[in-house]
């Protein structure tokens, strides 16, 4: 076959360009078929803000905060145990770590920011970030999982939380949860 015009130097940077192309698109190939996993968990999440064990306090309010019925621009950081059932005395897997804003002046909603931190069992060692919108009122509320650590490296999926039980004298509450992730 005749070179055609082509300098040897055209033909070498076209041959590397073709076999950099076949390498990424192998390397992408990996990454969506080399073993992308599911995993669904199912935990309990105590808010406490009262008693001998408080796992969330205020630390900012708006001086408008108390005017609004929603405590809208109150700002609580949170440590909250989470356990394999809904008892306080059931076995600790982790714990919810994060803060949560009253974001609404006319509903009860919250914005959290949460890393579920694993401290036991399959998933220790490893954590799962949750941001998103928290309408405390509904029935179920979905907030998105956008990232992770460990055995959750990549993760993305929703997180649906269920009010098991609320104290509305003191603002106790024990949320469940299931989880669904996608990770690698």
């Amino acid at each position: 076959m005749a070179n055609q015009g082509y300098s040897a130097a055209t033909i070498a940077a076209a041959a590397v360009l073709l076999l950099a192309c076949l390498h990424i698109t192998e390397a992408q190939a990996k990454v969506k078929l080399g073993g992308e996993k599911t995993s669904h968990l199912h935990f309990y999440f105590h808010d406490l803000l009262e008693g001998k064990n408080v796992t969330a306090v205020q630390v900012a309010s708006a001086p408008t905060t108390d005017s609004y019925f929603t405590q809208f621009g109150m700002v609580r950081v949170m440590d909250d145990w989470l356990t394999e059932g809904p008892e306080a005395t059931s076995k600790m897997v982790g714990r919810a770590q994060g803060i949560y804003v009253s974001s609404s002046q006319e509903k009860f909603h919250l914005l959290m920011a949460s890393t579920f931190v694993f401290e036991s069992g399959k998933y220790n060692g490893s954590t799962l970030a949750m941001v998103g919108k928290n309408a405390v009122l509904e029935q179920v509320r979905e907030m998105p999982i956008v990232g992770g650590s460990g055995l959750f490296r990549l993760a993305r999926g929703y997180a649906l939380a269920h009010t098991h039980s609320i104290d509305l004298k003191t603002g106790n509450a024990v949320v469940e949860y299931n989880v669904t992730v996608l990770h690698y």
